[in-house]
């Protein structure tokens, strides 16, 4: 398998994974709901309410990333280095360029942020600037903004919503026992209870599994696009 093969199947595996996941949400929401009786008016308006979390998600939280992390948009003059080599991978890959960050932390780290390529948001530690030659930056930074072309970082906020849609849903779950009481004569219910307090306790360990899955996907691929994009897979 050559290097374009190995992305190509890498982008399928993962949409694969996406489908079975928004397959498996659905199936507890309604296992959830077949358990209380709820209608599914009721569920669907929890898909709305969702769908709001996430647009905010969506919208603010690369804002929220760069300012708990403490990092500084910087100019051509600070480092201009890391700009020429941000603003040439940029061209290379097709992509406007990114605002370009930067965090006062000697730890060696780096990471791309930002709902579309045209809000995109590169970011490296002074400690990583320092502790890399300039072929190593490069690498880094290919990686980085492959993640921004290939639509990584929308991708895994959805995903992590989602993840965190599944806790909630299992959270709300298990506190509603406590409050509903056990009035229910119908058999086909009292099945669907018992299959919904496996799935309350199994379901966010299994959508835990699930975001680690697109994540090494979507990591692979990006180190596959970089290795593309600087014409140096050393």
């Amino acid at each position: 398998m050559n290097i374009y093969s190995a992305i190509s199947s890498n982008k399928w595996k993962t949409w694969t994974i996406m489908v079975l996941f928004v397959v498996f949400i659905t199936t507890l929401v309604y296992v959830f709901a077949k358990s209380f009786g709820l209608s599914l008016s009721l569920v669907g308006f929890s898909f709305i309410i969702a769908g709001l979390m996430s647009l905010g998600s969506y919208y603010y939280s690369d804002k929220l990333v760069l300012a708990t992390a403490g990092a500084k948009q910087v100019a051509k003059k600070d480092y201009p280095e890391y700009y020429r080599i941000v603003e040439n991978l940029a061209l290379g890959s097709g992509v406007l360029t990114p605002k370009i960050y930067v965090i006062n932390d000697s730890s060696p780290n780096a990471f791309a942020t930002g709902r579309s390529p045209k809000h995109a948001v590169v970011c490296v530690t002074t400690g990583l600037l320092s502790s890399l030659s300039e072929v190593e930056l490069e690498g880094v930074i290919a990686h980085e903004l492959s993640h921004i072309k290939n639509l990584d970082i929308r991708l895994m906020a959805i995903v992590a919503i989602l993840v965190g849609f599944v806790a909630i849903l299992a959270d709300i779950f298990m506190r509603s026992l406590w409050f509903s009481g056990n009035n229910r004569d119908n058999k086909g219910s009292q099945i669907f209870l018992i299959i919904g307090i496996i799935f309350a306790i199994l379901s966010p360990i299994i959508a835990t599994l699930i975001q680690l899955a697109v994540s090494r996907k979507r990591e692979f691929l990006a180190v596959a696009s970089g290795a593309i994009l600087t014409r140096y897979p050393e």
